[in-house]
Parts: structure tokens; sequence; C-alpha cells
């Protein structure tokens, strides 16, 4: 199958200490992939990498057969590839509607002032508030798109951080922990927003909880140590001796 985002031995060391060894992640078109390991293993210096926050060692990154290895992190949005945070970083006191149309504004290089206390009325920015609406609609934010990011339950909040990657039309999604804290019910609303994602979209899940996990993924990386442990199916992961050992404890499956 096409790889559309893939490493090549990527490493990073901080000094004597190495965090990625010879990662070779390759995330197919249209996947349902998550990479899942113990706290330390290196998964979110992974991510940061493949965003460009933190520039590898040694070894490339590669998007639709582009080496975007030293491209800053904006350009490898421009190019596709976006992420959500393990700590959201939303805008208090602005709405969803207007939080997610300043950034369409943004990806149509149509820069909006998010220091303004209201962006409505913009009226010749209706094309965009139009599509921001649909963008709600589909992760069943529609119903709470005008009230204040600040008041909205945390399930919701993370699912406007899932809306405002959206708004750059990527085609890869780096989702970085979005259940984390989130109360049971509500991530499966978040399991049921993902679900529904187009397969145009390739999704790399990062996430601690197993249940969503394994419901989610068609495929799944196991981390340890910055290094790749074992790769496969939902039912291969569970099976694996190794990966019950060091992260799922003996009584999965």
């Amino acid at each position: 199958m096409t790889s559309i985002l893939r490493t090549a031995d990527l490493c990073k060391s901080f000094g004597g200490l190495t965090v990625t060894q010879n990662m070779n992640l390759s995330l197919a078109a249209g996947a349902r992939h998550a990479l899942i390991g113990p706290n330390g293993a290196g998964k979110t210096t992974l991510i940061n990498q493949l965003t460009g926050v933190l520039r590898q060692t040694s070894g490339s990154i590669w998007l639709n057969g582009e080496d975007i290895s030293r491209l800053a992190p904006e350009q490898r949005v421009r190019r596709g590839l976006a992420r959500t945070f393990q700590i959201n970083s939303l805008f208090p006191n602005l709405t969803p509607l207007e939080a997610v149309t300043a950034a369409i504004c943004e990806r149509q290089r149509d820069h909006l002032n998010l220091l303004e206390k209201r962006l409505f009325p913009l009226t010749r920015r209706r094309a965009e508030i139009d599509e921001a609406f649909q963008l709600l609609e589909r992760l069943k934010l529609a119903d709470v798109c005008t009230r204040p990011t600040q008041e909205l339950a945390y399930g919701k909040q993370r699912l406007l951080e899932v809306a405002l990657a959206m708004a750059v039309k990527p085609q890869v999604l780096l989702l970085d922990e979005p259940a984390a804290g989130v109360p049971e019910g509500e991530s499966d609303e978040m399991l049921a927003a993902l679900a529904a994602m187009p397969r145009t979209l390739s999704i790399l899940l990062i996430e601690h909880d197993m249940s969503l996990v394994f419901r989610f993924a068609e495929r799944i990386t196991v981390m340890v140590s910055g290094a790749e442990l074992i790769s496969g199916t939902p039912a291969e992961i569970a099976a694996d001796t190794r990966v019950q050992e060091v992260y799922l404890g003996k009584s999965h499956g």
C-alpha cells in the first residue's frame, strides 16, 4: 500500500540521550494508524519531528514522496500535515464558529485578528463561515458553535481542536492524545467523530486509552525507549507477549 507519510532511519538525540532510534514509520494513504507505548517511549518527540517542531539528528521524513525533513512547521502544514496537542491551546473567548472561520481564513492567507472581541458580522467572509459551520456540524459541534469556547465541556473542546486542525484541509492528521482528560462518555463521542472522517484523510493517533485505540486503529505501532518494538494489526498487537509485558499488561486480550 502506498505510504503518504514515512520516516527513514529517523534518530533524535539530546546530547548523550537518544530519544528516537532508527524509526522507520510508514503511514498508508487513508490509514487509521495508532502509535502507542509507555510514558517516555518517545511518541510525542516523534510527532514533534514529523511536524518540524524538533529537527531530527539524522534520517529523513517524507510526505507524498517529498523529503520535508528541513521544512519549517508552517511549510509542512501548507503541504498537508496538521496536528493537535496533548494540552489544548484554544482561544477561550472566541466561539467555535469564530475560531474555525479564522483558521480557514489563515489557510487562505487572509489573516484575521484573533485578539478582536468578535469577528462578526463578516458578510464578506460568508463562504468561510459556511465552510466552518459544515466542519463543526461534521464533528457534532454545531449546537455549541456560538458559545464561548471556555464554556464548552472538555470533550467538546478537544473536538474543537480537531476541527481547527481540519480547517487547513490536511492530508495527514496527527492526533496527540485527543482523549486525554476526557470523560468516558465524551471519549466515545470523540471516537465516533474520528471514525466519520473521510478516507481522503490519513490519521496517526497517539493515545493511552487502549479501548479507543483498539476500536479505532487498523494498524498499531508500539514504541519502547525511542524505537519500534512491533507494528501490526490490533489482533497481532494484543496477542504479542512482548507488548503484554511492556505495556498492555498480561490481562489484555
